[in-house]
């Protein structure tokens, strides 16, 4: 991980934007810590979905512990043959 001022970052963009698209994060500081960090746009996606996955995976977990505290409702399929 790099880390840089934006002053830095200004005169050497193109060095640092390549180094986050290579997969090396860029971390920019800034003043009272409102650091924020330069990454390339598959790793954001990938990140993304393990944030997406991550919440669905607690969403079935609720069902699960639900299901097995016994608050499940149980339905019967009904198939209709024309």
């Amino acid at each position: 991980m790099i880390a840089t001022k934006p002053m830095n970052l200004r005169a050497n963009l193109k060095n640092y934007l390549d180094n986050a698209f290579d997969g090396e994060p860029v971390i920019v500081s800034r003043k009272n810590n409102r650091n924020v960090v330069i990454v390339s746009e598959r790793e954001y996606n990938d990140m993304m979905k393990a944030k997406r996955n991550a919440a669905y995976m607690e969403k079935l977990q609720r069902g699960i512990s639900a299901l097995n505290a016994g608050k499940g409702i149980e339905h019967e399929i009904v198939e209709e043959i024309d």
